[in-house]
C-alpha cells in the first residue's frame, strides 16, 4: 500500500509550461501564438465580456425585446388533489397541517389543484381551489372552504 507522500502524476500527465516568444527555434517565436494583427495580438489586450463583439453592436442589443413580467401577478403554493390522500379520513386540512406533511415550504397562499384522486371525504381549506378539484372533494363527501 501506499503512503500519500509517495503520490505523483501518471507519467505524460504534466506538461511543461508553452514557453512563447523564445526564439523561431521553438515553434512559438515571433507571433508567440498571438496570430497576425488584430486586438488580441497587441499587448495589454484584455478579456472583455463574452457579448462583446469588437465595438460592433451586440447581439443581445440588435435583437428587439419582447413580452412583460405582470408585477401585480399573484404566486400561489400549489397542491394536487392526489396529495391529500395522506390525511385521514374526516379530517379537517388546513395551512398549518399542509406544512407539518410537508406539502408546504414557502409562505404563499395555498391553491388546490384537481390533478389525481381523492379517496375519502376531508375538509380542505385553502386560499383558493381550482373548479376541477372543488368537484372532486364535493363529490367524496367533504367540504371546500375558501379562507381569506
Amino acid at each position: 500500500m501506499t503512503n500519500l507522500s509517495e503520490l505523483k502524476p501518471v507519467p505524460g500527465a504534466k506538461h511543461k509550461p508553452k514557453r512563447t516568444g523564445r526564439g523561431i527555434g521553438s515553434g512559438h517565436g515571433k507571433t508567440a501564438c498571438r496570430g497576425y494583427k488584430g486586438q488580441n495580438s497587441r499587448a495589454g489586450r484584455v478579456k472583455r465580456n463574452i457579448a462583446f463583439e469588437g465595438g460592433q453592436m451586440p447581439l443581445t442589443r440588435r435583437i428587439p425585446k419582447r413580452g412583460f413580467t405582470n408585477i401585480f401577478r399573484k404566486e400561489y403554493a400549489i397542491i394536487n388533489i392526489s396529495d391529500l390522500n395522506r390525511f385521514s379520513e374526516g379530517s379537517v386540512v388546513g395551512e398549518d397541517e399542509l406544512r407539518k406533511a410537508g406539502l408546504l415550504r414557502k409562505n404563499l397562499p395555498v391553491k388546490i389543484l384537481g390533478e389525481g384522486e381523492l379517496n375519502y371525504a376531508l375538509t380542505v381549506r385553502a386560499h383558493k381551489f381550482s373548479e376541477s378539484a372543488k368537484n372532486k372533494i364535493e363529490a367524496k363527501g367533504g367540504k371546500a372552504e375558501v379562507i381569506a
